[in-house]
């Protein structure tokens, strides 16, 4: 009886052992199968979508990140209520910074403001005004993506004389460098020069009035006073910045020209579209 029994068990656990295998095959047969029939259907589902986009790539192409950047100012300057015709950059900081102006001009231009000036008190950007030239230039491909005619166009205008520089380019944006000579000496020669007149009997001294000497000023200029001058540095000074032409300008001061940014700018120009010019009224 015991031998009966031995053996029913070892039948029981052979047969516990081949179910077991049985088991195992068809989950793996069924993983295999389950595999194939997803990977079929994803198929027949990605298949005509892609071929239905033949030219996916053509439709809307990805624009350049600053290509991108140079529609968003001039979508930033349309924005604005107003906008500046002539702005000033007023650098009251001893250690005036070529890349940093740069930057600031390019900007300027690029949302859409006609002139530029550029002022520092020591006449560093004037007598150096080549140097400002090229870094412009080197700041408008690297923000702006912009070669050869395509560039912004910038133009050094030489104040006091009727000559321009020689680094003009013909365009439509202008770049005006200025220094202490343009402010308060300027309207010491112009009052020199009518009081020649004077001596040399071409006027008389009735003839001289307040319209004549800013006729004698503009003599030269077609660029409109500015509207805006932005004032970098700590100093609470004008500095001598063109004291006939800022009557009815807005001034905006900013800690630093030092690492400043386009929201900055931008900043200082929703500042001005939001006040309430009153003209002397």
């Amino acid at each position: 009886m015991a031998i009966v029994y031995e053996f029913v068990w070892q039948v029981l656990h052979v047969l516990l052992h081949i179910h077991r295998t049985l088991i195992t095959w068809f989950r793996i047969r069924l993983r295999n199968w389950n595999g194939r029939l997803w990977s079929r259907a994803l198929t027949a589902l990605i298949v005509p979508m892609a071929l239905s986009f033949p030219n996916q790539k053509n439709i809307v192409p990805a624009p350049g990140k600053r290509v991108g950047r140079r529609y968003r100012w001039g979508a930033d300057g349309k924005s604005l209520e107003k906008l500046p015709d002539h702005i000033g950059l007023l650098i009251a900081e001893e250690e005036p910074r070529y890349t940093d102006i740069a930057n600031l001009v390019v900007w300027c231009m690029a949302v859409g403001i006609s002139y530029v000036s550029v002022y520092d008190n020591y006449g560093v950007f004037r007598r150096n005004n080549s140097r400002l030239m090229d870094e412009i230039l080197k700041q408008q491909q690297e923000l702006l993506d912009l070669e050869g005619s395509k560039q912004l166009c910038v133009e050094f205008l030489n104040n006091g004389t009727d000559k321009q520089d020689q680094q003009v380019l013909s365009c439509q944006s202008v770049l005006k460098v200025l220094s202490p000579d343009d402010g308060k000496l300027r309207i010491v020669q112009a009052a020199q020069q009518l009081c020649r007149a004077v001596e040399q009997r071409e006027k008389t001294s009735e003839d001289i009035n307040v319209t004549v000497l800013d006729s004698l000023l503009r003599e030269s200029k077609s660029t409109p006073d500015p509207d805006l001058v932005l004032k970098f540095g700590p100093v609470e000074s004008t500095l001598g910045f063109l004291p006939w032409h800022i009557r009815l300008t807005e001034f905006i001061s900013l800690p630093s020209h030092v690492g400043v940014s386009y929201e900055d700018l931008f900043s200082a120009l929703q500042r001005y579209a939001s006040c309430e010019q009153r003209l002397g009224k």
